[in-house]
């Protein structure tokens, strides 16, 4: 059997699918023979991402609010009647030194990376059951190391790689299999989006991490897509609750 014919009309979400890795997702999938359903904030992305392929339709929906879930996996089931797979890659965190710590922020943070990712499982459940579906949660590399300034957005990513584990094991008798892609300094414009850094500091900060990575670059979203696809594939019936950290060997670095 192809990849192909195992992501023929199948149905899937990509949150945050409007850049980077989501995108690369989005579109590695519809390639494939999915539908896709992504989402993000702008309505500009998303509508370029949507004009690349037929097959890639979009919603716009910011995942740091968590009401949006229900519509979400809604939208697909109306335009398509399946689910087969959600991708909860929308992700927030910034820089913050212990000094700039303040709740509004922190609380976004557990918002997107936690609490969205958490009502999608919930929402989704009973169409995943329905095709024996699966989801992968997006990570980070980062979380397997102290990580100071990003304390936050590790600690989340952490909680998130947690819960993964646990709803691997509750779902498992609906047959869904929960799994996480952990990726390493990939270059996908988070720096200056979801990070917020000015161009220079990212550029910066861009030059170091490559040199940081044993491969010796920075990864792209397009090294990233081809293992959510295998984790999110049909193919893998008997591997759930597990993290799969793709980054060059970065976080394996002494």
């Amino acid at each position: 059997m192809t990849q192909k014919n195992i992501w023929e009309n199948k149905v899937a979400i990509v949150t945050g699918g409007s850049s980077g890795i989501g995108r690369a997702t989005a579109l590695a999938l519809v390639t494939q023979g999915a539908n896709v359903l992504i989402t993000g904030r702008s309505a500009e992305k998303l509508a370029t991402v949507t004009a690349a392929h037929p097959k890639v339709h979009h919603l716009q929906a910011d995942s740091a609010d968590p009401a949006n879930c229900a519509s979400i996996i809604k939208e697909a089931l109306g335009k398509w009647g399946r689910l087969d797979l959600i991708v909860n890659n929308a992700g927030a965190g910034q820089p913050m030194p212990v000094e700039a710590y303040d709740a509004e922020t922190i609380t976004n943070m557990c918002i997107t990376n936690i609490t969205s990712p958490s009502l999608m499982i919930k929402e989704g459940r009973a169409a995943l059951r329905e095709t024996k579906g699966a989801v992968v949660n997006i990570g980070t590399a980062v979380s397997q190391n102290a990580a100071p300034g990003l304390a936050h957005y590790a600690a989340t990513k952490t909680a998130l790689e947690s819960l993964t584990k646990s709803w691997a094991i509750e779902m498992a008798g609906d047959g869904i299999r929960v799994n996480m892609v952990a990726p390493g300094p990939v270059k996908s414009g988070a720096l200056t989006g979801m990070m917020g850094l000015p161009e220079n500091m990212a550029e910066k900060i861009e030059r170091q991490e490559a040199a940081q990575v044993p491969l010796g670059r920075r990864g792209t979203p397009d090294d990233i897509a081809p293992w959510i696809l295998k984790l999110g594939s049909s193919d893998n019936e008997w591997l759930t609750g597990q993290t799969l950290t793709v980054d060059g060997g970065w976080a394996s670095r002494s």
